[in-house]
């Protein structure tokens, strides 16, 4: 009878701590076409900021991802050396980091990523090590 008692309460214990598999709770949603990114921490919206996605003749990837890696001081490999700072990786070199060319937010200009005020991109990258790489989902749609 205890064990029963026991499965049962574990068993309702249980849905309440359970997330899905691919549940985060940090999402960056980006949108293309108003050049802006809402930041939502376990579903409540806690910042939104304007952002640089791709200029014409590059491309930002639409989809949606859950972030790979972080590095605090990175340089570009593919653009001349350009300082990435706050770079939290998401789709193979495409990643979310500062810049200094903070007169062109919230339009495009970038040769793919998406650039944030470096304010913005040291908060960001904060709470992706915060709450971890597995749980922080990056999601770009038009």
């Amino acid at each position: 009878m205890r064990n029963a008692f026991l499965t049962v309460l574990f068993a309702a214990l249980m849905q309440f701590s359970v997330q899905p598999a691919n549940a985060a709770n940090l999402i960056a949603n980006i949108s293309l076409s108003s050049q802006t990114m809402t930041v939502k921490q376990n579903g409540v919206v806690m910042y939104r900021w304007k952002v640089s996605t791709a200029r014409r003749g590059y491309v930002t990837p639409r989809g949606s991802w859950r972030a790979k890696w972080l590095s605090r001081y990175h340089r570009s490999s593919k653009y001349d050396d350009a300082p990435m700072p706050y770079a939290v990786f998401f789709n193979g070199g495409y990643a979310i980091h500062a810049t200094y060319d903070i007169k062109r937010l919230g339009r495009p200009a970038s040769h793919g990523c998406v650039r944030l005020h470096p304010n913005n991109a040291a908060e960001f990258f904060a709470l992706t090590r915060e709450h971890g790489l597995k749980n922080t989902r990056i999601v770009i749609a038009r």
